[in-house]
């Protein structure tokens, strides 16, 4: 999906002051480190970056550092990357079935980009039945029930079907005496297997997919993972694109920790499987 503007800047304006800044800026974007150069920076002068990095200002007089020095802006890191991509093109390719635009638009707002802003308003893109996910992975604090579903008209007839199986491992550590002593861990991630498109459309920006980048759609994959620990938030999250559970399965194995007091070590693996029908 790209969003595109024709609006220009004039390189003279930007020419015609010395630069106090670096050529390439090392940014610190909620956590998220960016390298981009100033002059991308600065390619909108109305906006809050180009008021923030002008060079007719002292380059760290009002601009906060985190501990390596890095200039640091408290906003979200993952969707810094789509205002840096329209400050360079002038345009934003947003991925398929992405739940956050709603987000970016606020993250446009704040950082006074009205051309951005414009291009994510529903008045002028056409609106699709995804639009209407947004995710809240950043707070941990914050369900499903902040997710809006879209209305049973917006749903299109040929959505796919498919499965998809939620993993979860879970341990804890007994004494003989007394089960009362168990010692429980959280759960470590919880794991998804499925085809790529399904996932994606379900889980959103909430998904990790560092242990399988770059896989297409129409694959498939067992190595995505969540970015929360809740197992009822992605059960909510499946059951509001319209996946019902048909079959779970879990096995249990014990292993000693101390032969003098036999503390054991039980370590469980629970799958859920999930299936939607099509619509067609």
């Amino acid at each position: 999906m790209a969003l595109t503007t024709n609006c220009r800047t004039n390189p003279k304006e930007q020419a015609s002051v010395q630069n106090s800044f670096p050529d390439v800026v090392e940014l610190n974007v909620g956590g998220q480190v960016y390298y981009t150069r100033h002059s991308t920076l600065v390619n909108n002068p109305n906006s809050l970056l180009g008021k923030l990095f002008s060079s007719k200002k002292e380059a760290s007089n009002d601009l906060a550092r985190d501990p390596k020095g890095r200039y640091f802006i408290d906003r979200d890191g993952f969707l810094f990357r789509y205002v840096l991509d329209f400050l360079r093109d002038r345009q934003v390719v947003l991925p398929d079935h992405f739940p956050e635009k709603g987000r970016l638009r606020k993250e446009a707002e704040y950082f006074q980009l009205p051309d951005l802003v414009k291009l994510l308003s529903p008045e002028d893109i056409k609106q699709s039945p995804d639009d209407f996910f947004h995710s809240d992975y950043e707070d941990g604090s914050l369900g499903s029930d902040h997710r809006q579903c879209p209305p049973p008209s917006l749903v299109p007839a040929d959505r796919k079907s498919g499965f998809i199986t939620v993993g979860y491992r879970g341990s804890c550590t007994t004494a003989r005496e007394s089960q009362g002593d168990a010692k429980f861990r959280r759960v470590p991630r919880i794991l998804i297997c499925g085809r790529v498109a399904l996932a994606k459309e379900v889980f959103g920006e909430t998904l990790n997919e560092s242990r399988d980048p770059d896989r297409t759609p129409d694959r498939y994959t067992s190595r995505f993972y969540l970015k929360f620990k809740h197992l009822e938030r992605s059960f909510d999250m499946l059951s509001e694109c319209g996946f019902q559970m048909v079959a779970c399965n879990s096995s249990v194995t014990a292993s000693v920790v101390n032969q003098h007091t036999e503390d054991k070590v039980w370590s469980s693996y629970t799958e859920y499987v999930f299936y939607r029908k099509s619509h067609l």
